[in-house]
């Protein structure tokens, strides 16, 4: 499975991708945690990506494609991979499709794991108070969600057009969840 994953925050991302993986063997790769990786690690990306974090600006896309495409040359991820955080937006979308091209492999398929944003904003309150995270107030969630639907949503118009795109409600029991991502990827 050479996969995506999309949804807005709080749809439970995170849980879902740890338990696909384990569930289809391929590793997951988060953005983020490539990011830490190389700048933890010193590597000229990290260093670079550092710059632009410390002045509080995003790191660029020609940054971030570099990461991404340096996780995916690693052996682990020949057999597939499932990918979460990335890409963000069609401009990457077009740059993973080269990257992969460059592997001689194709994605198979974009999974959008879809949430009412009320109820993602009530999910992310409740970790924000169980976590203590006191910059994760309802203005800022309603805000990323927003940041969200306007930057990172298009993406499901371009993987619909290319009939890769698979909704499921992220809505319910996480096992219910993960059944409905299995039966979807399994289509």
């Amino acid at each position: 499975m050479r996969a995506v994953l999309l949804g807005p925050p709080g749809a439970g991302k995170g849980t879902q991708a740890a338990r696909l993986t384990e569930r289809f063997g391929v590793p997951a790769i988060s953005t983020g945690d490539i990011f830490r990786a190389n700048v933890k690690g010193g590597t000229p990306l990290g260093v670079k990506a550092q710059e632009y974090m410390n002045a509080g600006q995003l790191v660029p896309d020609e940054v971030t494609n570099a990461m991404v495409r340096a996780r995916l040359a690693e052996d682990d991820a020949a057999a597939g991979f499932l990918l979460d955080g990335y890409p963000r937006n069609p401009e990457q979308a077009v740059e993973l499709d080269s990257m992969l091209a460059e592997l001689g492999v194709e994605l198979d398929v974009a999974i959008e794991i879809t949430a009412d944003f009320d109820e993602v904003t009530q999910r992310l309150l409740k970790r924000a108070e169980i976590e203590g995270r006191a910059d994760d107030t309802e203005p800022v969630i309603r805000k990323r969600l927003e940041v969200y639907a306007t930057s990172t949503a298009p993406l499901t118009a371009f993987y619909a057009g290319r009939g890769l795109l698979v909704q499921v409600d992220g809505l319910g029991e996480i096992d219910e969840v993960t059944e409905r991502l299995v039966a979807a990827v399994a289509r």
